[in-house]
């Protein structure tokens, strides 16, 4: 390949699909941030324009080799469209790996791209099946938040292929010229350039080699530049269409009338014109030879009685590794295999005046090896003999790549798995050889439990890497008849077969996810994740593929609701649980659009003072069939379906609305759930609640769970940190169930620690939840922050806390939860001094 063409930084491409990017780039831009993200390029709904993608990582010198001058990219990933050309995997290989056609042009532009921080464009050709192609490289630098630069190189065939070939058996003894369109600033033609010819052209039109090199068509006057060599260079141009028309010229004497036959063939904007003089016979042979020696296309002379090679070029000579001499010798015999020799002699002595193979041959190379090839003959004269001409396009790369294609759309490319369609494939045979041996079978749907974190924070290299070492571990428990699949994303499928009793298929998911469990080393990280399975069994829950990875997929949302890192077999019942949660589902989003929901609130007591200090914001939803629906049972579900999101706002928003008509001094707790508090706008939402109501910041308590923190802690303190310069306070529910709480109230001030109920439940019966309680207070009051304890029931219990120090205390033998119009009636039971407004 031989890039022919590059255009500035900035300038826009040609293709409509290079246009796309180009405006998505220069969207994202921004002064502040001059290089835009890599999810706002390339993250979305690209579709097929996503197929044509190259996704570079540039190398730091460590990486690189640090004796070469020029930049060192890495491929992390690499469209399916481009598997064609490269025939192999290109995903963590450097660019200077890849082959030399595809890797220099690709250089090019991302040395470009680096250079300019902006995007560049270039155009290439290659020949491929005797055709020229024109492809566009399309490069973008982008920044990364993980602090390497990336670049996305597009890459897509442009223009109408050219077809080399056919122009070389056409041109063995005329004359050639390639001319380049100049084009004015309104896109016509306006003269032409010569950019390459041979010495044929040259004596043809009477000028020396230095007058026709790089010399323009407007220059050359003498009868080339006439308005019908224009008319049809600009045809040839405007349609693609062969032209073929007579010039005549006057000779280097200006005396003798040459009469010329020309034959003019577009291919974007390049021109290629076939001279052949038509006042006389000049010598075919030189002009032959010319053509022949100095060809890029391996190509040989053979007489059709004998198949003795008579002629080779160099290029030949390069492809096969024989040395002339030893061609000298050969015959076509040498290069056939065995087991093809009469087929290829029948073809070989039967060409007529041209052949075209219609598939692909088989040839022996000098070292034995074996490759697919294309082969064009045409009949000619050589040293006044009969011969045949023939001219080899390697296709050995093409069928790899094709036969890569193939697997690939029945295998997952990272992990080399059978994909979805190789699954049903082999479920389906399955099921037939079941039906015909009542051999029984098992469907095993598996989910790995925390990728998504991992994922998240370790970035995706190291994602990528774990699904590999998940898939090696998962092949490694199956037995030879048993298949493992990648459906998607972190999603895997096994059949297991010969399934004679429960208990083996219980068996084989306990060892898969024992075995994704154990530690991995992922480029210097330890990680630990875990696996939960649901299993469907064939012919009990289903006879058909979508039936069994329907209930399996069932048993396996069971086993993640379960808690995670089990399995569970499908249960009628399930099927029954899945539809009354859709028909929930339907219930809730309709719920928050007809504002079915309310808020009940808990008095908080003042243990020192014996009054209520605040109230405990709780969301019911009061259903017009149904009644009072459970928090546990629509909570989990409106986190599922994103409606926690618009729902918490609206219960910060009414919390902070009816807070601001009590007396002063009391204070509402508000439960922010982990995916509220995760979220980008929640700090927004928060100052919105409070300047909408215009409660004092200070009187709102935002309640965490210890889980809050488990994840990107240094994104979830900077948040608490936020909150807390808005004047809010901060409590940490539930303490004492969830994990390193010490390490949490080192990290960030709380301001408070609730209790939780489980420890109160049991403090009069169990001395180790008494000691716990007297920890946690004596904890409290060291580091300046309040207690409160939840789910007081009894005098006992009470009168126990307040003799610890317990600050507050929240329970159902204080009120349970009530609905806004009767909090006035507690606060002045409590303090009958006190109004609410």
């Amino acid at each position: 390949m031989v890039a022919v063409a590059s255009s500035n930084p900035g300038t826009p491409s040609g293709s409509p699909e290079a246009a796309i990017f180009q405006r998505k780039w220069h969207t994202a831009s921004t002064p502040a941030a001059p290089l835009p993200p890599y999810e706002d390029i390339v993250l979305g709904g690209l579709g097929r324009l996503g197929e044509h993608l190259v996704l570079v990582e540039q190398q730091r010198p460590q990486e690189s080799k640090p004796q070469e001058s020029k930049q060192a990219f890495k491929v992390l990933r690499c469209g399916r469209a481009l598997w064609d050309w490269i025939g192999t995997n290109a995903e963590q290989k450097l660019v200077d790996e890849l082959p030399q056609e595809f890797a220099h042009p690709l250089q090019l532009v991302l040395d470009q791209a680096l250079a300019s921080g902006e995007p560049v464009t270039q155009h290439s050709r290659r020949v491929r099946g005797g055709m020229i192609e024109t492809f566009e490289f399309l490069a973008m630098p982008m920044s990364c938040r993980w602090g390497i630069t990336l670049i996305a190189a597009h890459v897509i065939k442009v223009g109408t292929p050219f077809n080399l070939v056919d122009t070389i058996f056409r041109s063995t003894d005329e004359g050639i010229l390639a001319l380049a369109a100049v084009r004015d600033a309104a896109g016509h033609p306006s003269d032409f350039q010569i950019v390459a010819f041979n010495a044929g052209a040259a004596r043809l039109v009477g000028r020396s080699e230095e007058e026709l090199r790089w010399s323009y068509l407007s220059g050359l006057g003498g009868g080339l530049d006439t308005p019908a060599m224009r008319r049809h260079l600009t045809t040839a141009l405007a349609t693609g269409q062969h032209q073929q028309f007579e010039l005549s010229l006057n000779d280097q004497e200006g005396h003798q009338e040459i009469h010329l036959s020309v034959g003019v063939a577009a291919a974007g904007d390049l021109i290629s014109a076939t001279l052949t003089d038509v006042t006389g016979i000049r010598e075919r042979e030189d002009s032959f030879r010319l053509l022949f020696d100095g060809n890029p296309m391996p190509m040989w002379l053979y007489d059709p009685d004998t198949l003795a090679i008579k002629s080779v070029n160099d290029a030949a000579i390069a492809h096969y590794g024989y040395s002339r001499e030893r061609f000298a010798g050969m015959t076509l015999l040498d290069v056939w295999p065995k087991d093809e020799h009469d087929l290829h002699r029948a073809v070989a002595q039967a060409v007529g005046t041209v052949y075209a193979s219609d598939h692909a041959w088989r040839h022996i190379k000098a070292d034995g090896s074996e490759i697919e090839v294309l082969t064009y003959a045409r009949r000619v004269v050589f040293g006044g003999k009969p011969a045949v001409l023939v001219a080899v396009v390697d296709v050995t790369e093409r069928k790899q790549a094709e036969a890569r294609i193939a697997y690939l759309a029945q295998h997952d490319a990272l992990t080399g798995l059978p994909n979805r369609v190789l699954f049903h494939a082999h479920l389906k045979e399955a099921l037939d050889v079941l039906q015909r041996t009542g051999r029984p079978l098992a469907v095993h749907c598996i989910d790995l439990d925390h990728f998504k974190s991992v994922n998240d924070t370790l970035g995706h290299p190291v994602g990528d890497e774990l699904l590999r070492a998940v898939s090696e571990r998962l092949k490694g428990h199956l037995n030879e008849t048993s298949l493992v699949a990648r459906l998607g994303g972190d999603e895997f499928a096994v059949i297991q077969t010969d399934v004679t009793h429960p208990d083996e298929a219980s068996g084989l998911a306990g060892k898969l996810i024992s075995a994704v469990s154990s530690h991995y080393n992922i480029h210097g990280h330890e990680v630990v994740i875990g696996a939960s399975i649901g299993i469907a069994l064939a012919p009990g829950d289903g006879n058909d593929c979508d039936a069994l990875l329907r209930n399996a997929d069932m048993a396996l949302y069971r086993a993640k609701a379960d808690g995670r890192g089990a399995a569970h077999f499908f249960e009628p019942e399930m099927d029954r649980r899945i539809q009354a949660r859709r028909v929930l589902e339907l219930d809730l989003r309709k719920a928050y659009a007809n504002g079915e929901f309310e808020l009940f609130y808990q008095p908080l007591m003042n243990l020192a003072e014996n009054r209520i200090s605040g109230f405990e914001a709780l969301l019911r939803w009061r259903h017009p069939k149904r009644g009072m629906v459970s928090p546990a049972e629509f909570i989990p579900l409106a986190e599922e379906i994103g409606l926690i999101g618009p729902l918490g706002e609206w219960v910060l928003r009414q919390a902070c609305t009816e807070a601001a008509r009590w007396p002063d001094g009391l204070h509402v707790a508000v439960n922010l759930s982990p995916v509220q508090f995760r979220s980008k706008s929640v700090v927004q939402a928060v100052m919105t609640a409070i300047a909408y109501s215009r409660l004092e910041p200070q009187r709102l308590e935002l309640e965490i769970t210890e889980s809050v923190l488990l994840a990107d802690t240094e994104a979830n303190l900077a948040t608490l940190h936020k909150l807390r310069e808005i004047g809010v306070r901060i409590s940490m529910d539930d303490f004492g169930t969830g994990y390193s709480s010490l390490s949490y109230l080192r990290s960030f001030p709380f301001d408070k620690i609730k209790i939780d109920r489980s420890f109160v439940n049991d403090l009069t019966q169990r001395p180790d939840c008494m000691a716990i309680i007297h920890a946690v207070v004596g904890l409290g009051e060291s580091l300046g922050i309040s207690t409160t304890a939840e789910g007081v029931e009894t005098r006992e219990q009470l009168e126990r806390l307040r003799a610890e120090g317990c600050t507050e205390a929240q329970g159902f033998l204080f009120s349970a939860p009530c609905p806004a119009s009767e909090v006035g009636r507690l606060i002045e039971i409590s303090n009958p001094r006190a109004k609410v407004a």
